[in-house]
């Protein structure tokens, strides 16, 4: 899953609008742009099946990142830091949190059993990419769901939609486009082509959030 992961993001944003959107945008993420870097590294470890239909992903030792323990530890930490570091409010922080701890809950619908639900246990996942066209159908699904939440939310604070349509539209021309080019043929090369990728959006998520008036 790519861009079902920001339909979180942006029920968050609508749900509880006092934290940035880029802060959601991250957080929804964060669990990938932790695992980008350590695949980088080694740490954790990703190969390439051509074979598998849906993803060519074989995600094999990630507990830093994608462990259930793993992702608690994640989701309070971001809680805590945009709370210290922006001066949120503790509901909007718990908001960011539940935010990258909905990254785990959308991965276990679609990755194949490689989630461990506890540090070197056992790995669950429900295996939705193995049905590659019921798949996107449910991330964009997800997306557009999120995406019409905010924006009646944008309307009901007088704000202008135009914000939430240019920036859901980006992301479906980013489905899009991670769906034409060809995977990266190495960790290094994915760890790059994604940590770009989730940094860009969350560019995109600041410049679509200026402007707006600051909920208090």
């Amino acid at each position: 899953m790519f861009v079902g992961h920001y339909a979180a993001a942006l029920a968050a944003k609508g749900a509880e609008p006092r934290a940035p959107l880029w802060t959601y945008a991250i957080g929804c993420q964060l669990i990938d742009v932790a695992w980008s870097g350590l695949i980088m590294t080694g740490a954790e470890r990703v190969s390439f099946d051509p074979k598998l239909p849906g993803s060519a992903l074989v995600l094999e030792h990630m507990p830093y990142t994608h462990s259930l323990p793993a992702v608690i530890v994640w989701s309070v930490a971001a809680a805590v830091a945009v709370r210290w570091a922006l001066k949120l409010p503790w509901t909007a922080a718990a908001m960011v949190g539940a935010t990258v701890f909905s990254h785990w809950l959308a991965d276990l619908l679609v990755h194949r059993p490689d989630l461990e639900l506890w540090f070197g246990g056992t790995k669950v996942g429900l295996g939705l990419w193995n049905y590659p066209v019921p798949e996107q159908a449910v991330e964009m699904g997800l997306l557009a769901l999120g995406a019409a939440w905010w924006a009646w939310r944008r309307g009901k604070q007088g704000l202008t939609l135009w914000p939430a349509m240019v920036f859901t539209g980006l992301l479906v021309a980013l489905q899009i486009v991670a769906m034409l080019i060809p995977g990266a043929g190495s960790a290094v090369g994915m760890g790059t082509t994604a940590l770009v990728a989730y940094l860009a959006v969350g560019l995109l998520a600041w410049f679509a959030d200026r402007g707006s008036p600051r909920v208090t």
